[in-house]
């Protein structure tokens, strides 16, 4: 592990206000104790307020914030890459708010930092994502957060259409294919649902409170005997 990397797990360890003993970093980190008594001496010299003394642990001070400015290089990769994703494959708000991630991300970081992050080769191409398609993405997005009904026309497998009255709880994104896992007061059970094949769609007047039984969660535990579209 880099010193960097180390100085920045040492803070990440030390948060929530809890004493913690240069052994017990030690161990965590696996360097030696003396290792970690020379970094938090380094990190109160470079301004960042830890507390205590060897023998007795070490706190991080309430309110300290450390910008992310030691991103470790699969970090880099992570964050560029599922960036791009989104970019891609997202709905128009996911797309722009990655794209404002990506210049917040090269903001903040070092000039090194800036360039692992550029080298980053993960590209992502969907011809597929027209504008519709990521509008009809964030307008379940939306709808899923408000606790929205929707009422839409579906089509299934083998092109029968019904018109559902449903609660959206979440977007699932299965390669290149979005569904919305939702509670269908038609069928009374889960539903998985692909975007492609819903037709008309619509908001109703009508909002849901969280139920134990038709949340994702309980969708979950149904999962363990299969999905139903």
């Amino acid at each position: 592990m880099r010193r960097a990397d180390r100085l920045f797990q040492i803070v990440q360890h030390l948060r929530g206000g809890r004493l913690v003993t240069a052994r017990r970093l030690a161990e965590r980190l696996e360097v030696s104790e003396r290792t970690i008594y020379r970094d938090i001496v380094d990190l109160q010299a470079s301004g960042v307020p830890v507390e205590g003394e060897a023998g007795v642990g070490y706190v991080l001070q309430g309110g300290f914030d450390l910008p992310p400015l030691m991103f470790t290089r699969d970090e880099i990769v992570a964050l560029v890459a599922g960036a791009r994703l989104v970019r891609a494959w997202g709905g128009a708000a996911m797309a722009r708010g990655a794209e404002e991630a990506l210049v917040k991300i090269g903001a903040v970081l070092p000039d090194a930092e800036r360039k692992r992050a550029a080298a980053v080769q993960v590209h992502s191409i969907a011809p597929e994502m027209t504008e519709s398609v990521r509008q009809r993405i964030d307008y379940i997005e939306s709808a899923v957060e408000r606790r929205a009904v929707l009422q839409i026309d579906y089509g299934d497998a083998g092109g029968a259409r019904t018109s559902r009255r449903v609660r959206p709880l979440g977007l699932w994104f299965w390669g290149k294919v979005w569904t919305l896992v939702a509670w269908c007061e038609l069928r009374e059970d889960f539903r998985v649902f692909r975007l492609d094949r819903i037709g008309t769609l619509s908001e109703t007047d009508a909002r849901f409170r969280p139920e134990a039984d038709k949340s994702l969660a309980a969708f979950f535990r149904q999962m363990e005997t299969g999905v139903r579209d």
